[in-house]
């Protein structure tokens, strides 16, 4: 029996409401109705989405309504940063308000090398604005560890914005202000300088660093995901600028003081040298020179030797040029008088087992005439008359053995033992500047009690707005006395006519003294100096002027420092517009090849 074939396409429609109908199959079931038995999957699918709509509309009604605050909080933490604005800083200027120190606006540049991949072409172009090896710019890059190098700091603006057009990822800028000098290395010991952070580490800057620094502002900004400023929104603290610095220097005295000096140096192949000039009257600093000096724009100028503020800092015995105030101390004791003489015999003497000497047999001499022919042996024999007590307290009055307390940062006090331990050779050699030792700013202090009836007054490096404090040194009259005495040293037969300024009267002091080093005196080097005051008939300016170690021939002070002092003074007096109370002739002018009477060491 062939089997029953059942054609599917000639099915027909189960019954309505009937049962399933068999097709050739036990328990066979229609295919229609195998479909509708999945609907339930449909429904509960649908139910489900319906359901996940209904939860997510009401969180996100529930994030909109109830915690919209927070989350703008949050977002904005993310987004929105708080970051200084830098303060600029005062500026420096001189006596007559022409600036000596200014901050200019820079830009630092810092990569964060885990955002940055720059291609060959850019770190080429980086190193050549930048002027950097194109290595040392990709090693820059390289530390993907890291997340803050520093670029270049204080770039100038102009070069950061060649920089930034670069549109290297991940390189960041941020303003800052950088120091500069536009007198260079005429101020710059007394200027001194600041570091890559703006804050004073020598000289002024440091002394004054809370005065001329700033206050940093402060402003809200929105930042993009890779730390760039898109929006500045709000300045929360405007920055406070720092105070400018009115200095007492005048910057036209102070370049010839520094032209002058590095001259002579040069001139005489020395080692070294300084100047100070002040007003006698006010004790402020017109002038303060040193050489060799530094750059402060400059970083590979900068080493300790160059920095050092050498009329601050060093101290030197000052050898003849202390004779006018011992003669002083003298002459307030009652020891001798103004008209009182001298025998210097053969031109030495002995004190103890140890030999004094003259350049040369003098005589009998007046105490002028010791001081002007600069006699050792005249003031050891006064000396040993003198109470080393009398001498002392001069000189503690004067200043040396304590710090001049001008403000400058490095000062020094100089050495001056306590009297009681003087032996009678000491005694002797302290009469004509050894065995003491001060620093050139010191000395020249010392010196405007000449100027003042014997009043010293009160340094400063600042303009100084009315009269100073002062100190007596000597009474009126003995510092009367004793100026007219240095007169005679720029006079013929003086051991400094070289010293002299057309149209002036100048008073002053030769010095020419061994070094002391390493506890004994060096026969060969000397420390050459000259300190003198103008004009004499009414003094109102002191210069000092210290040569260290002279080695071509020259060596006497009246050679050596006596020349820097009269053109220095010259210039001064000059842009001071000091009247003249001198003819202009040869008695007033500088000799041109005048013998220079040399004096003892």
């Amino acid at each position: 029996m062939k089997p029953h074939k059942f054609d599917l396409s000639m099915r027909s429609a189960a019954p309505r409401g009937g049962a399933a109908l068999a097709l050739g199959q036990p328990g066979g079931v229609h295919p229609l109705l195998r479909l509708d038995l999945q609907r339930w999957r449909a429904r509960l699918t649908l139910g489900l989405m319906f359901a996940g709509f209904v939860a997510l509309s009401a969180r996100s009604v529930y994030l909109q309504v109830w915690q919209s605050d927070f989350l703008t909080n949050q977002g904005e933490k993310r987004a929105q940063r708080i970051v200084p604005i830098p303060a600029y800083r005062g500026m420096i200027t001189d006596r007559r308000g022409e600036p000596l120190a200014v901050s200019t606006p820079v830009e630092t540049v810092w990569v964060n090398p885990k955002q940055a991949a720059p291609s060959a072409g850019q770190i080429q172009a980086l190193a050549h604005i930048l002027e950097r090896d194109p290595d040392q710019i990709r090693r820059l890059f390289a530390d993907k560890k890291k997340g803050f190098v520093y670029i270049e700091r204080q770039l100038e603006p102009t070069k950061a914005e060649q920089v930034k057009a670069l549109n290297i990822a991940g390189l960041h800028s941020k303003p800052a202000y950088r120091r500069y000098y536009p007198a260079g290395e005429v101020t710059s010991h007394v200027l001194g300088i600041t570091n890559i952070e703006d804050n004073g580490q020598e000289g002024l800057e440091l002394a004054y660093q809370s005065w001329l620094t700033g206050e940093a502002g402060a402003q809200r900004v929105v930042k993009d995901r890779p730390g760039n400023v898109v929006e500045v929104l709000e300045r929360l603290k405007a920055p406070k600028p720092g105070r400018d610095l009115a200095l007492s220097l005048n910057q036209h005295i102070q370049y010839v003081a520094y032209r002058e000096l590095n001259d002579a140096v040069a001139l005489h192949q020395a080692k070294a040298g300084s100047v100070v000039v002040l007003d006698a009257r006010t004790g402020e600093i017109l002038a303060m020179a040193n050489t060799p000096g530094f750059n402060p724009n400059s970083r590979a100028t900068f080493t300790a030797d160059r920095m050092r503020n050498r009329a601050v800092t060093d101290t030197f015995e000052p050898g003849s040029t202390m004779k006018p105030l011992f003669v002083a101390a003298a002459l307030d004791a009652g020891v001798v008088r103004p008209d009182s003489v001298i025998d210097t015999g053969p031109g030495w003497f002995i004190v103890g087992d140890k030999r004094i000497t003259d350049t040369h047999p003098k005589g009998i001499l007046t105490l002028g005439q010791a001081i002007q022919v600069s006699s050792n042996v005249a003031l050891a024999k006064i000396a040993l008359e003198t109470r080393a007590e009398d001498y002392w307290r001069l000189l503690t009055r004067a200043g040396v053995g304590a710090q001049p307390k001008s403000g400058l940062p490095g000062e020094v006090s100089g050495r001056l033992r306590p009297f009681e331990t003087w032996r009678p050779i000491e005694k002797a050699t302290m009469s004509y500047g050894h065995g003491l030792s001060v620093s050139l700013l010191q000395l020249a202090h010392c010196y405007t009690a000449f100027a003042n009836d014997g009043v010293k007054p009160q340094l400063t490096a600042l303009r100084r707005e009315g009269s100073a404090s002062g100190t007596r040194v000597m009474s009126a009259t003995t510092a009367n006395h004793v100026l007219g005495m240095m007169e005679l040293v720029t006079r013929e037969g003086g051991t400094a006519p070289m010293a002299r300024v057309a149209g002036y009267r100048v008073a002053g002091k030769t010095g020419t003294a061994h070094k002391f080093v390493n506890g004994t005196y060096d026969g060969k080097n000397y420390i050459s100096s000259f300190v003198g005051l103008a004009p004499a008939s009414d003094p109102r300016l002191v210069v000092a002027v210290m040569i260290d170690e002279p080695t071509n021939r020259d060596y006497y002070g009246g050679l050596v420092a006596a020349p820097v002092f009269s053109k220095v003074m010259s210039g001064a007096l000059r842009f001071m517009a000091l009247p003249p109370d001198a003819p202009f002739d040869s008695t007033s002018a500088p000799p041109g090849e005048a013998p220079v009477v040399p004096e003892s060491v």
